[in-house]
């Protein structure tokens, strides 16, 4: 089954899934303590804006996951001071679902070191919520947050999960954990 870009979120671990039909040749790279999803040397060229984005981002005491440009101002509002569920929400209305053909939804989350929230914005809603079980939310067929079986202890693990996980299309993937102050991220480009 094809779902899309997809996240899970729980308490102290998200991960980010590519999954593209369309955007087969991309990659997730660390850039400046930030995960970026870029084309890879072989992908064809493109002037499609939903291609490249940041998709892991510091912000505030929190880490934020997501599949699109909507990542950096969630992480500059946390930075201000913003509560989580306040940067989703104003964040994800401000951008709104992509303007692409399909009307691409975007998704994303906030875990930090008490809380962890998952979000997204359709045509038709917008949904944040508090998560304390991960949680998945995809932008086709599973566009309700829903609850997901992702027993991991590492980032490492976390993004190999979603990588394997019996989706089709997966391109790359990233997870994160985060403990205390101590944050880790992996990255999987099969």
């Amino acid at each position: 089954m094809y779902i899309g870009r997809f996240i899970v979120v729980g308490p102290d671990v998200a991960a980010y899934r590519v999954s593209s039909r369309s955007f087969p040749h991309r990659q997730i790279v660390e850039r400046d303590e930030v995960l970026t999803v870029v084309p890879t040397e072989d992908a064809d060229p493109t002037d499609n804006p939903y291609v490249s984005y940041n998709c892991v981002r510091p912000g505030g005491d929190a880490m934020v996951v997501g599949n699109g440009s909507h990542v950096d101002p969630i992480a500059e509002k946390l930075d201000l001071g913003y509560p989580a569920r306040d940067a989703l929400v104003s964040a994800l209305l401000a951008m709104d679902f992509e303007k692409d053909d399909y009307d691409t939804p975007r998704i994303a989350g906030v875990v930090g070191e008490e809380e962890a929230y998952i979000g997204i914005v359709r045509r038709d809603a917008l949904l944040v919520r508090a998560v304390d079980e991960p949680t998945l939310v995809a932008t086709y067929e599973h566009d309700t947050p829903t609850d997901y079986d992702l027993a991991v202890d590492s980032a490492a693990a976390a993004a190999r999960a979603v990588y394997d996980a019996d989706f089709d299309h997966a391109v790359c993937a990233a997870g994160v954990t985060v403990d205390g102050a101590t944050v880790d991220w992996a990255i999987v480009n099969d």
